[in-house]
Protein backbone atom coordinates (compact mmCIF):
# COMPACT_ATOMS: atom_id res chain seq x y z
CA UNK A 1 0.00 0.00 0.00
CA UNK A 2 1.21 3.27 -1.09
CA UNK A 3 1.61 6.19 1.15
CA UNK A 4 -1.32 8.13 1.85
CA UNK A 5 -3.53 5.74 -0.45
CA UNK A 6 -6.88 4.31 1.56
CA UNK A 7 -6.51 1.33 -0.89
CA UNK A 8 -4.36 -1.55 -1.76
CA UNK A 9 -2.24 -0.23 -4.66
CA UNK A 10 -1.65 -3.53 -5.91
CA UNK A 11 -4.64 -3.43 -7.43
CA UNK A 12 -3.76 -0.55 -9.99
CA UNK A 13 -0.69 -1.36 -10.42
CA UNK A 14 1.84 1.66 -12.03
CA UNK A 15 -1.78 3.80 -11.84
CA UNK A 16 -1.67 4.54 -8.24
CA UNK A 17 0.70 7.75 -8.46
CA UNK A 18 1.03 8.04 -4.64
CA UNK A 19 3.94 6.34 -4.37
CA UNK A 20 6.29 8.34 -6.12
CA UNK A 21 4.74 12.27 -5.93
CA UNK A 22 7.10 14.55 -5.33
CA UNK A 23 4.66 16.35 -2.97
CA UNK A 24 2.96 13.74 -1.19
CA UNK A 25 -0.84 13.01 -0.68
CA UNK A 26 -2.51 13.60 3.02
CA UNK A 27 -3.03 10.45 4.92
CA UNK A 28 -6.22 8.81 3.74
CA UNK A 29 -6.12 9.93 0.08
CA UNK A 30 -5.62 8.48 -3.37
CA UNK A 31 -5.61 9.85 -6.84
CA UNK A 32 -5.48 7.61 -9.34
CA UNK A 33 -4.72 9.98 -12.96
CA UNK A 34 -4.61 13.08 -12.90
CA UNK A 35 -5.18 15.44 -16.17
CA UNK A 36 -4.18 19.09 -16.21
CA UNK A 37 -6.61 21.45 -18.37
CA UNK A 38 -4.18 24.53 -19.94
CA UNK A 39 -3.86 27.43 -22.38
CA UNK A 40 -1.75 29.93 -22.74
CA UNK A 41 -4.40 32.75 -22.45
CA UNK A 42 -7.41 33.07 -20.12
CA UNK A 43 -11.22 33.49 -21.67
CA UNK A 44 -10.90 30.65 -23.86
CA UNK A 45 -12.96 28.06 -21.65
CA UNK A 46 -10.59 26.27 -19.60
CA UNK A 47 -13.05 25.72 -16.85
CA UNK A 48 -15.70 24.82 -18.95
CA UNK A 49 -13.88 22.19 -20.33
CA UNK A 50 -12.83 21.03 -16.72
CA UNK A 51 -16.03 20.96 -15.53
CA UNK A 52 -17.76 19.24 -18.32
CA UNK A 53 -14.63 15.74 -18.07
CA UNK A 54 -15.32 15.90 -14.51
CA UNK A 55 -18.94 15.53 -14.82
CA UNK A 56 -18.76 13.19 -18.25
CA UNK A 57 -16.54 11.03 -16.87
CA UNK A 58 -18.42 10.46 -13.40
CA UNK A 59 -21.35 9.68 -15.39
CA UNK A 60 -19.14 6.69 -16.88
CA UNK A 61 -19.00 5.49 -13.31
CA UNK A 62 -15.96 6.75 -12.49
CA UNK A 63 -15.02 8.67 -9.27
CA UNK A 64 -14.20 12.48 -10.20
CA UNK A 65 -12.39 15.26 -8.14
CA UNK A 66 -11.66 19.32 -9.69
CA UNK A 67 -8.43 20.81 -8.03
CA UNK A 68 -9.07 24.41 -9.08
CA UNK A 69 -5.47 25.88 -9.20
CA UNK A 70 -6.72 29.27 -10.10
CA UNK A 71 -6.74 30.54 -7.32
CA UNK A 72 -7.46 34.35 -8.17
CA UNK A 73 -10.16 33.67 -10.56
CA UNK A 74 -11.57 30.63 -9.78
CA UNK A 75 -15.35 29.61 -11.43
CA UNK A 76 -15.43 25.58 -10.56
CA UNK A 77 -17.79 26.79 -7.59
CA UNK A 78 -19.97 28.50 -9.41
CA UNK A 79 -20.08 26.31 -12.59
CA UNK A 80 -21.49 23.36 -10.18
CA UNK A 81 -23.73 25.97 -7.78
CA UNK A 82 -22.28 25.25 -4.62
CA UNK A 83 -20.26 28.53 -4.59
CA UNK A 84 -21.84 29.10 -1.16
CA UNK A 85 -20.48 25.88 0.49
CA UNK A 86 -16.96 25.93 2.32
CA UNK A 87 -14.67 22.93 2.70
CA UNK A 88 -14.47 21.92 6.16
CA UNK A 89 -11.25 20.62 8.36
CA UNK A 90 -10.33 19.21 11.65
CA UNK A 91 -7.78 19.57 14.28
CA UNK A 92 -5.18 17.39 12.54
CA UNK A 93 -5.02 19.87 9.66
CA UNK A 94 -6.62 17.80 7.09
CA UNK A 95 -9.57 20.05 4.27
CA UNK A 96 -12.45 18.12 3.27
CA UNK A 97 -13.89 18.45 -0.28
CA UNK A 98 -17.01 19.86 -1.13
CA UNK A 99 -19.48 17.73 -2.88
CA UNK A 100 -21.34 18.18 -5.68
CA UNK A 101 -24.61 16.64 -6.13
CA UNK A 102 -23.37 14.06 -7.75
CA UNK A 103 -20.26 13.24 -5.48
CA UNK A 104 -17.79 14.64 -7.48
CA UNK A 105 -15.29 16.37 -5.06
CA UNK A 106 -13.51 20.14 -5.83
CA UNK A 107 -11.36 21.98 -4.09
CA UNK A 108 -11.09 25.62 -4.90
CA UNK A 109 -10.13 28.77 -3.17
CA UNK A 110 -13.69 30.14 -2.84
CA UNK A 111 -14.07 27.57 -0.52
CA UNK A 112 -11.87 29.07 2.03
CA UNK A 113 -12.73 32.85 1.18
CA UNK A 114 -15.16 34.40 3.71
CA UNK A 115 -17.30 35.74 0.69
CA UNK A 116 -16.91 34.53 -2.42
CA UNK A 117 -16.12 38.12 -4.01
CA UNK A 118 -13.09 38.34 -1.45
CA UNK A 119 -10.12 39.12 -3.96
CA UNK A 120 -6.91 37.27 -2.90
CA UNK A 121 -4.06 39.58 -3.11
CA UNK A 122 -1.17 37.17 -3.62
CA UNK A 123 1.90 37.17 -5.26
CA UNK A 124 2.98 34.45 -7.38
CA UNK A 125 4.97 31.86 -4.45
CA UNK A 126 1.90 32.40 -2.91
CA UNK A 127 -0.32 31.41 -4.81
CA UNK A 128 1.66 28.32 -5.98
CA UNK A 129 2.45 27.08 -2.60
CA UNK A 130 -1.49 27.28 -1.91
CA UNK A 131 -2.08 24.93 -5.15
CA UNK A 132 0.73 22.72 -3.78
CA UNK A 133 -1.56 22.32 -0.61
CA UNK A 134 -4.78 21.57 -2.00
CA UNK A 135 -2.74 18.41 -3.45
CA UNK A 136 -0.81 17.53 0.06
CA UNK A 137 -3.69 18.87 2.88
CA UNK A 138 -7.16 17.87 1.05
CA UNK A 139 -8.04 14.38 1.62
CA UNK A 140 -9.20 13.27 -2.22
CA UNK A 141 -11.18 10.28 -1.33
CA UNK A 142 -10.14 7.20 -3.75
CA UNK A 143 -10.24 9.29 -6.89
CA UNK A 144 -9.79 7.43 -10.29
CA UNK A 145 -9.74 11.11 -12.19
CA UNK A 146 -8.54 14.24 -10.96
CA UNK A 147 -8.46 17.36 -13.06
CA UNK A 148 -6.75 20.05 -12.34
CA UNK A 149 -8.32 23.62 -13.77
CA UNK A 150 -4.87 25.29 -14.47
CA UNK A 151 -4.92 29.63 -14.50
CA UNK A 152 -3.57 30.54 -18.09
CA UNK A 153 -0.12 31.29 -18.78
CA UNK A 154 3.05 29.49 -18.03
CA UNK A 155 4.19 30.99 -14.86
CA UNK A 156 4.52 29.99 -11.59
CA UNK A 157 1.21 27.68 -11.03
CA UNK A 158 1.56 25.63 -14.14
CA UNK A 159 4.88 25.37 -13.37
CA UNK A 160 4.22 24.14 -10.10
CA UNK A 161 1.88 21.89 -10.77
CA UNK A 162 4.44 20.34 -13.48
CA UNK A 163 6.85 20.07 -10.93
CA UNK A 164 4.95 18.46 -8.20
CA UNK A 165 1.81 16.99 -8.73
CA UNK A 166 2.25 13.64 -10.59
CA UNK A 167 0.51 14.81 -14.18
CA UNK A 168 -0.61 11.59 -16.62
CA UNK A 169 -1.56 14.50 -19.07
CA UNK A 170 -3.08 17.78 -20.31
CA UNK A 171 -5.45 18.80 -22.39
CA UNK A 172 -5.00 21.95 -24.09
CA UNK A 173 -7.80 24.18 -24.86
CA UNK A 174 -8.45 27.36 -27.61
CA UNK A 175 -10.55 28.85 -29.88
CA UNK A 176 -10.32 29.66 -33.45
CA UNK A 177 -8.80 32.89 -33.94
CA UNK A 178 -5.26 33.26 -35.44
CA UNK A 179 -4.01 35.17 -32.86
CA UNK A 180 -4.79 32.18 -30.39
CA UNK A 181 -2.31 29.34 -32.39
CA UNK A 182 0.98 31.41 -30.92
CA UNK A 183 -0.71 31.13 -27.29
CA UNK A 184 -1.28 27.66 -27.32
CA UNK A 185 1.37 26.53 -29.17
CA UNK A 186 2.99 28.54 -26.00
CA UNK A 187 1.39 25.81 -23.76
CA UNK A 188 2.13 22.58 -25.98
CA UNK A 189 5.96 24.08 -25.70
CA UNK A 190 5.91 23.91 -21.98
CA UNK A 191 4.12 20.85 -21.55
CA UNK A 192 7.28 19.51 -24.17
CA UNK A 193 9.92 21.12 -22.20
CA UNK A 194 8.55 19.32 -19.01
CA UNK A 195 7.92 16.34 -20.20
CA UNK A 196 4.34 16.07 -19.91
CA UNK A 197 2.09 14.07 -22.06
CA UNK A 198 -0.45 16.02 -24.25
CA UNK A 199 -3.80 14.23 -24.92
CA UNK A 200 -5.00 16.72 -26.99
CA UNK A 201 -6.42 19.64 -27.97
CA UNK A 202 -10.24 20.89 -26.98
CA UNK A 203 -11.13 23.58 -29.63
CA UNK A 204 -14.09 26.14 -27.31
CA UNK A 205 -16.15 28.46 -29.10
CA UNK A 206 -15.93 26.80 -32.66
CA UNK A 207 -18.94 27.14 -34.04
CA UNK A 208 -22.74 28.77 -33.82
CA UNK A 209 -25.03 25.85 -35.10
CA UNK A 210 -28.03 27.46 -36.48
CA UNK A 211 -31.07 26.96 -34.87
CA UNK A 212 -33.44 27.04 -37.98
CA UNK A 213 -31.43 24.99 -40.37
CA UNK A 214 -28.67 23.37 -38.58
CA UNK A 215 -25.80 25.33 -40.36
CA UNK A 216 -22.44 25.62 -38.62
CA UNK A 217 -21.40 29.32 -38.21
CA UNK A 218 -18.02 29.69 -37.66
CA UNK A 219 -18.59 33.21 -35.78
CA UNK A 220 -14.35 33.44 -35.34
CA UNK A 221 -13.87 32.42 -38.61
CA UNK A 222 -12.13 29.49 -39.93
CA UNK A 223 -10.08 27.07 -37.38
CA UNK A 224 -6.43 26.62 -36.56
CA UNK A 225 -6.69 24.05 -34.71
CA UNK A 226 -5.89 20.74 -37.72
CA UNK A 227 -3.15 23.35 -38.09
CA UNK A 228 -1.42 22.95 -34.80
CA UNK A 229 -2.13 19.30 -34.28
CA UNK A 230 -0.58 18.66 -37.81
CA UNK A 231 2.62 20.22 -36.88
CA UNK A 232 2.76 18.81 -32.80
CA UNK A 233 1.32 15.35 -33.73
CA UNK A 234 -1.25 15.44 -31.21
CA UNK A 235 -5.08 15.02 -31.99
CA UNK A 236 -8.36 17.15 -31.18
CA UNK A 237 -10.23 16.10 -29.40
CA UNK A 238 -13.34 17.62 -29.60
CA UNK A 239 -15.16 21.03 -31.05
CA UNK A 240 -17.01 22.43 -28.48
CA UNK A 241 -20.33 25.18 -29.95
CA UNK A 242 -21.31 28.01 -28.42
CA UNK A 243 -24.25 27.45 -27.07
CA UNK A 244 -27.18 29.36 -24.85
CA UNK A 245 -28.01 25.96 -23.14
CA UNK A 246 -24.26 25.38 -22.72
CA UNK A 247 -24.07 28.81 -20.79
CA UNK A 248 -27.11 28.81 -19.06
CA UNK A 249 -26.24 25.53 -17.05
CA UNK A 250 -22.94 26.88 -16.29
CA UNK A 251 -24.43 30.22 -15.04
CA UNK A 252 -26.93 28.46 -12.99
CA UNK A 253 -25.14 26.22 -11.74
CA UNK A 254 -26.10 23.24 -13.14
CA UNK A 255 -23.18 21.88 -15.51
CA UNK A 256 -23.58 17.85 -14.75
CA UNK A 257 -26.87 17.99 -16.18
CA UNK A 258 -25.22 18.58 -20.14
CA UNK A 259 -24.67 15.48 -21.75
CA UNK A 260 -21.58 16.99 -23.68
CA UNK A 261 -21.88 14.00 -26.45
CA UNK A 262 -19.09 16.47 -28.33
CA UNK A 263 -16.70 14.78 -25.64
CA UNK A 264 -17.41 11.13 -26.46
CA UNK A 265 -13.54 11.02 -28.05
CA UNK A 266 -12.17 12.94 -25.61
CA UNK A 267 -13.49 10.95 -22.30
CA UNK A 268 -12.15 7.30 -24.87
CA UNK A 269 -8.72 9.11 -24.95
CA UNK A 270 -8.78 9.83 -20.93
CA UNK A 271 -9.75 6.39 -19.84
CA UNK A 272 -6.30 4.98 -22.14
CA UNK A 273 -3.72 7.21 -20.21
Amino acid sequence: MAEGCTHDCSSCGSNCKSKDLRATLREGSCVKKVIGIVSGKGGVGKSLVTALLASKLKKNGFKTAVLDADITGPSIPTSFGVADQKAMGDKTGSIYPVKTESGIQLMSMNFLLEKETDPVLWRGPVIAGAVKQFWTDVVWNDVDYMFVDMPPGTGDVPLTVFQSLPIDGIIVVSSPQQLVRVIVEKAVKMANMMKVPIVGLVENMSYVKCPHCNEEIKVFGESNINGIAKDYGIPVLARIPMSEDISKAIDEGDVERLDAEFLDAAVDLIKAV
